[in-house]
């Protein structure tokens, strides 16, 4: 569906940093464009970073304040946090539940999720939180958001059904659509870099990420662009 005919977008992700490294550069041009985003973060990404001195209970902490800064930057006001164990994730009826819950509350035209089948070829991109947060995702899209017998407490408490129309996958093994995120890629960038306790050598990204999404512009035959890629499906 086009942009045109969205109001809403979840996107959902297993750590902080995630949705910044998969599509900070659409997010940008999806809030440029007046569309309401909204992030869900399964867990506050303990287990990450490289800092031996800082504290590890203070990690989660600085993690969600890194992230709200990520999300400001591309035009993100509606962060949620499940505070979910990084490395633990699973997927439970719990975790379900949450994403079903953040569903109907913001009534999203288009989620995005992360994918819930591995990629051999990358395995980087299947971390197993990676694939919890997907596999929990896309149960809460269909069948449990839109089914008024599923989670009853939730009906009750005024968060009624609803039907997505439309799922992104990020990081699935196979991609069917592409977005030119030149534009916005410098905002990409400080979105990424915002996430100061995960980059040992934050001075390399740049021309990493460059270097990753102008191949991707080359394989959809976009040479000169930088663009993410996803798998879109319909499932309204």
């Amino acid at each position: 569906m086009p942009d045109s005919e969205v109001t809403r977008v979840l996107c959902v992700a297993a750590h902080p940093d995630d949705l910044d490294f998969a599509l900070a550069g659409t997010v940008a041009l999806w809030t440029d464009k007046g569309i309401e985003v909204s992030y869900v973060i399964c867990t506050d990404g303990q287990a990450g970073g490289f800092d031996l001195e800082t504290p590890r209970d203070r990690v989660a902490d600085i993690r969600r304040s890194e992230q709200l800064e990520a999300a400001a930057i591309v035009g993100v006001e509606d962060v949620r946090f499940l505070g979910g164990m990084d490395g633990e994730l699973g997927v439970t009826p719990g975790l379900v539940h949450d994403i079903t819950a953040a569903i109907r509350s913001a009534r999203p035209e288009r989620v995005v999720i992360p994918s819930p089948e591995r990629d051999w070829q990358r395995i980087g991109r299947s971390h197993p939180d990676h694939l919890a947060a997907g596999e929990a995702a896309i149960r809460a899209i269909y069948p449990a958001a839109r089914n008024p017998f599923a989670f009853p407490a939730l009906f009750d408490q005024g968060l009624e059904p609803w039907t997505i129309a439309e799922t992104w996958v990020m990081a699935h093994p196979t991609s069917n659509h592409v977005v030119d995120v030149t534009d916005t890629f410098d905002r990409k960038i400080k979105a990424i870099l915002a996430h100061r306790s995960q980059h040992l050598e934050p001075h390399t990204i740049e021309d990493r990420m460059r270097g990753f999404l102008g191949a991707r512009g080359e394989a959809a035959g976009m040479p000169g662009r930088l663009v993410e890629a996803f798998f879109v499906t319909a499932t309204g």
